[in-house]
């Protein structure tokens, strides 16, 4: 989870400035002459010279059958036209002659390299040619036939976008919570300060004693597990005989301007008690995603400290427990940013999840921004209805003292993973006394939470764990409905120190992830007894039907 810094344009706010952080990174001597590898910038400087002189040659010919495509260059006048190929072969040749110039510096610090090497491609990725009106072949031929119509569309876009703060990336107005995402049947049958707890109807006669209580990220909405049912996790679990049970995080408002990581621990517990109850079970089989799995491995580790078993397993789905390699998120991160943080925030305030949000599209810039610069400003279009970017745009606030304390304590100084360094709800935590089985699910593709990073779990916790790589990346590589076996996964390599060995002995499976997990978790589901009639129980009652009030407040 990043560290913004401010911006200039409104739009942008909480993105910092590429330019700015290059001008930051080359005024250190360290970046002069002298600390560059001379033999391999003059090597680059021949081979872009050389590309100049081909694409001036083949201008007027025939386009490079072996080039990779490139959704931004997909129409065809991008290799048609002789003035748009060579504004589209210029600039890939001083893309990658740039990115050469920043692997030929040296660097005693390699997170200052990859911070440079990232800044750098956000600049690059800013600078396409795809990106302006006067270079954008495609928007200049829609501007002349609709006479003008599709720029005035396009400026009418940007200002309603710039009303909204944020760039729009799906037809919201095509979704609503509850009537066309979120629609599995159930009840909340508990809430308190942080969450409500949802209990799902069950879809079989029969289902494991144990139930499944499932506890989301926080930094987000709970239906991306929950979307449709095509492609429901929720839904699947219910039809795999579990009784579920899933966290819905409260969007945090000003009377949550106080609220700490371990209220949200205490939440955790709470669901895990509730779930128990009235499940009538001594344990329950838990699961986590991202930062839900790290408060669920958190509130298992007060537990075993308070001396507490409810827990027969967990799951715990691209989560990261060791911070050592935070992935691209880093690249936000130092200390003089978490003490801003820290004195604007951490002691009462809210965090706006509208700048999260942007945050995490800037880490995929040519996947959630320029794409939708182009389409709705441009092009004057309005984007396609998409369940899932729905949801992505569908943001959450996080209260200041919570924020601030997991950057300081998980991010930037990475205590989770040290024995008895950190201390939550009155208690030091120490995870290798995890002594449950676990199911570790991390994506290849993740720049969230790296795979590498996910497989360190395997090492901190204390109880027997399997580890399993799907493809893809953070969220499509999870919401991979085992009905459509798309994609596949890795399993049953030997774990040992280095994820890269495991990798090289693991098993390549196509499909969804879901039906391996399924079979492992039915190792520790318990005994099969009748469902149950109604939800909640005499204790803990229906309070509303699912998906709640929670989950349907809004950023403003």
């Amino acid at each position: 989870m990043p560290v913004p810094t401010p911006h200039a344009n409104p739009l942008l706010s909480g993105f910092p400035s590429p330019l700015t952080t290059l001008a930051e990174l080359f005024a250190y001597p360290r970046y002069l002459p002298s600390s560059i590898d001379m033999p391999r910038l003059m090597q680059s400087g021949l081979r872009h010279l050389e590309g100049q002189f081909s694409i001036l040659a083949s201008a007027f010919g025939q386009a490079g059958a072996d080039q990779k495509p490139d959704r931004r260059f997909a129409v065809k006048d991008w290799d048609e036209n002789p003035w748009y190929r060579m504004l589209k072969e210029g600039y890939l040749l001083n893309a990658k002659t740039l990115a050469e110039l920043a692997e030929s510096i040296h660097l005693d610090d390699d997170d200052d390299k990859s911070k440079l090497s990232f800044f750098l491609g956000q600049l690059v990725d800013a600078m396409s040619p795809s990106n302006f009106l006067a270079t954008n072949p495609e928007a200049i031929r829609l501007a002349l036939e609709t006479n003008g119509e599709s720029l005035l569309n396009g400026f009418a876009n940007y200002v309603e976008d710039m009303r909204q703060r944020r760039i729009a990336i799906t037809d919201e107005s095509a979704f609503e919570v509850g009537r066309d995402v979120a629609t599995s049947e159930g009840a909340v049958v508990f809430e308190c300060d942080v969450m409500q707890l949802i209990q799902y109807k069950p879809l079989t006669s029969k289902v494991m004693s144990r139930p499944l209580v499932i506890v989301p990220p926080c930094i987000n909405k709970y239906y991306i597990l929950d979307l449709q049912p095509e492609n429901s996790f929720v839904r699947f679990a219910c039809e795999q005989g579990y009784t579920v049970f899933v966290t819905s995080w409260r969007n945090p408002q000003e009377d949550m301007r106080g609220t700490t990581w371990d209220d949200y621990v205490e939440g955790v517990i709470k669901a895990l008690e509730v779930t128990r109850a009235i499940g009538g079970a001594s344990q329950v089989n838990a699961l986590g995603w991202c930062v839900g799995g790290t408060l669920l491995t958190s509130a298992l580790a007060v537990q075993e400290a308070r001396g507490e078993d409810m827990v027969a397993s967990m799951t715990l789905l691209t989560t990261m427990l060791d911070f050592t390699d935070p992935g691209d998120l880093g690249f936000f991160l130092d200390e003089a940013t978490v003490v801003a943080r820290e004195q604007s925030i951490g002691n009462g305030g809210i965090y706006s999840g509208k700048e999260l949000a942007f945050v995490f599209q800037t880490l995929r810039p040519n996947d959630l921004i320029w794409p939708y610069v182009v389409t709705n400003y441009l092009k004057g279009k309005s984007p396609a209805a998409f369940d899932l970017l729905y949801w992505n745009a569908d943001a959450t606030n996080l209260p200041g003292p919570m924020y601030a304390w997991y950057l300081r304590n998980m991010y930037l100084e990475n205590r989770l993973c040290k024995r008895d360094e950190l201390s939550m709800c009155g208690h030091s935590i120490d995870l290798s006394k995890i002594k449950v089985p676990s199911y570790i699910l991390a994506t290849k593709e993740d720049h969230i939470v790296p795979w590498q990073s996910a497989y360190r779990s395997t090492q901190l916790l204390g109880g027997d764990s399997e580890f399993v790589l799907g493809e893809s990346g953070h969220i499509a590589g999870v919401i991979n409905p085992a009905s459509k076996q798309k994609r596949g996964y890795w399993s049953a390599g030997a774990q040992g120190d280095h994820a890269e060995d495991w990798l090289a002995s693991a098993q390549s499976t196509p499909g969804s992830w879901w039906t391996h997990w399924s079979a492992w978790l039915k190792r520790h589901g318990g005994k099969q007894k009748a469902a149950p009639a109604n939800l909640g129980d005499s204790r803990f009652q229906p309070i509303e039907p699912a998906p709640g009030r929670y989950v349907k407040v809004r950023v403003e």
